[in-house]
């Protein structure tokens, strides 16, 4: 169906012909009243833009949660764009694929006095499925929470929370219901954090009051307010790097004070610690108009989009579905691919879906890739392999960047994400095998690794991989490090047999860095197992060289469900963490 074309110039609308005249003669006559607010782009159906005064406001944002909160594997996607403003009384829960920015310069600029919530979505308060929502660049003052100034945030896997600030208190489960996740980066915390039976997490540039809480994996980087305590103390499962290394905060769209939208595209940070928006600051970067932003639409094709690309366009993908039948080709130095409200790309035709060149500058953020009918090799290439270009200056940067494999139908790739460039920056991301939903099964939904990295010096923040037959993470490339590692193995390995590796080793290890690495360091893995059939083994969660330059902080496997076991943690180190027989849980501080 033929479709508008996105107002990319943001133009106030052309009066019609007959007028022209009589409109130009009393521009002659008269001084000019002061211009309207430039009208907003066309992002299509599914971005709602609202401000304080939107008639029917709060009805429009729980319509938009009944139809999303039980849409596990549906189509629709939805963001909700709030302008600027103070929100009095307004509820905001979210659901699947919903996606809540804040169109602020500032986090501060856009402030919701009322709600803003997370709902479990299985039965039993457990949120252990709350997958693919966030919310972005606001504040929130939980009036309405749940008593106490508190804010309700029972989340796991691809939950973007960033540039937010809460002005009370926040929990991270609902009632005494388990959770999986997550995610802060950005985040302001006036009170008090209490993770509550979250079974890990990463906090990266943020600050708080206060911070309750510990179950298995919890990882703060460049967080001035870590709460005291250290791996693998029962209740005191932290680890603490007290600076950032090295990144570049997501882009984020916002408009103007003159009314036009555009994208801020943040400075890299170095050694850093805290929020980048402190004291009311903008966040250091550059701005690019709106303008200059081809406006992605489902039914764009693929070669529409390259070709807006080549043109040396940035692309902002709106939320919905994009089936491509040739690969996007992502190759201009410093080009901005962003996505709001989960746009979901796949092909079906066995290409992949992205492929970048080897160039400085790149912005990935914002996208959900899904593995197609047809085996594509990869779903997404940072880069040929044998790329040799150094990017320290000015390095390939990913945010929120979620894989999957299965789940809403079957579907197939070799290796979901494959890095060949130096120096790439990785800023969250879920690559999934689904073990649950439709085209599911050891035959169905087949994958052999999450991600494979050639590159060198590539830093990851928040790394989170499921379920793929074999390695979840091979490395082979130097001067790698990880901060904060969660994987569960595959669930449904039929037999030992069908799960055993080259070597005759049972099973194949979540994470493993090639025998030819000697630079590499990662600092809080989990890795845990829930086999669904019994006499399945894995004899090591974790394979790396045992050279000085490779290191590894607070590692813990847990034995999940009733079957199985994970012999060792490393190596050949670490208690057995078995379901039956022992203790279930074995923690590592450091290796070697």
């Amino acid at each position: 169906m033929p479709r508008k074309t996105a107002k990319n110039d943001a133009a106030l609308p052309s009066a019609p012909a007959a007028l022209l005249p009589a409109l130009l003669v009393a521009a002659t006559l008269t001084l000019p009243a002061a211009a309207a607010p430039p009208a907003a782009p066309d992002f299509g159906p599914h971005v709602h833009i609202l401000s304080p005064s939107t008639p029917g406001l709060q009805q429009r944002i729980l319509d938009i949660y009944t139809a999303q909160q039980p849409n596990h594997f549906g189509p629709r996607r939805d963001a909700v764009l709030l302008l600027p403003g103070t929100y009095e009384n307004l509820r905001i829960p979210v659901g699947f694929y919903t996606h809540v920015l804040g169109l602020g310069r500032r986090p501060g600029d856009v402030h919701v006095i009322g709600d803003l919530r997370s709902n479990a979505f299985l039965d039993g308060d457990n949120a252990t499925q709350n997958f693919w929502r966030g919310a972005e660049n606001f504040a929130v003052t939980p009036t309405l929470g749940l008593g106490d100034n508190t804010m309700q945030w029972a989340v796991s896997q691809a939950i973007p929370f960033r540039r937010m600030h809460v002005r009370g208190n926040i929990r991270l489960n609902q009632n005494n219901g388990w959770a999986s996740g997550g995610w802060f980066s950005d985040v302001r915390v006036d009170g008090r954090v209490d993770s509550a039976t979250q079974q890990q997490w990463i906090s990266r540039n943020s600050e708080w009051g206060s911070w309750t809480g510990s179950n298995w994996n919890m990882v703060f980087v460049g967080v001035p307010q870590a709460p005291a305590g250290e791996f693998p103390t029962p209740g005191q499962r932290f680890t603490t790097i007290a600076k950032t290394p090295l990144v570049r905060e997501k882009p984020y769209l916002f408009v103007e004070q003159d009314g036009r939208y555009a994208v801020r595209v943040p400075s890299l940070r170095r050694d850093s610690a805290g929020i980048s928006w402190a004291n009311g600051a903008i966040t250091p970067g550059k701005t690019l108009p709106i303008a200059r932003f081809h406006i992605a639409r489902p039914g764009d094709s693929a070669a529409a989009l390259n070709a807006q690309l080549a043109a040396g366009k940035h692309l902002l993908f709106t939320p919905g579905e994009y089936l491509l039948t040739e690969t996007l080709r992502i190759d201009r130095p410093g080009t901005v691919v962003l996505g709001i409200g989960f746009p979901t790309l796949r092909s079906d035709n066995g290409v992949p879906l992205v492929k970048t060149a080897d160039v400085d500058g790149l912005t990935v953020a914002g996208l959900f890739l899904d593995a197609g009918r047809q085996n594509s090799g990869v779903l997404m290439e940072v880069a040929p392999v044998g790329s040799k270009r150094r990017h320290k200056r000015n390095p390939i940067a990913l945010h929120d960047l979620f894989f999957r494999v299965g789940g809403a139908a079957a579907g197939q790739v070799h290796t979901a994400l494959r890095i060949n460039a130096h120096d790439t920056l990785v800023d969250h991301t879920w690559i999934w095998r689904a073990d649950h939903g439709a085209g599911v099964s050891w035959t169905d939904n087949p994958s052999a690794h999450g991600l494979w990295v050639n590159g060198e010096d590539v830093t990851i923040y928040g790394l989170f991989v499921e379920h793929f037959q074999q390695e979840q993470v091979v490395w082979r490339g130097n001067g790698g490090r990880v901060y904060f590692y969660q994987s569960e193995i595959p669930y449904d390995p039929p037999t030992q047999g069908a799960w055993t590796n080259a070597a005759g080793g049972r099973g194949f290890a979540s994470y493993q860095v090639a025998d030819t690495v000697t630079r590499h360091e990662a600092w809080g893995l989990g890795v845990y197992s829930v086999f669904l059939k019994p006499d399945v083994v894995l004899d090591r969660a974790i394979e790396a060289p045992d050279v000085p330059g490779v290191r590894f902080r607070s590692l813990i496997t847990v034995c999940l469900v009733d079957k199985g076991a994970i012999e060792r943690v490393i190596n050949d180190v670490g208690e057995p963490a078995r379901c039956q027989g022992g203790g279930n849980t074995a923690t590592l501080k450091s290796y070697p």
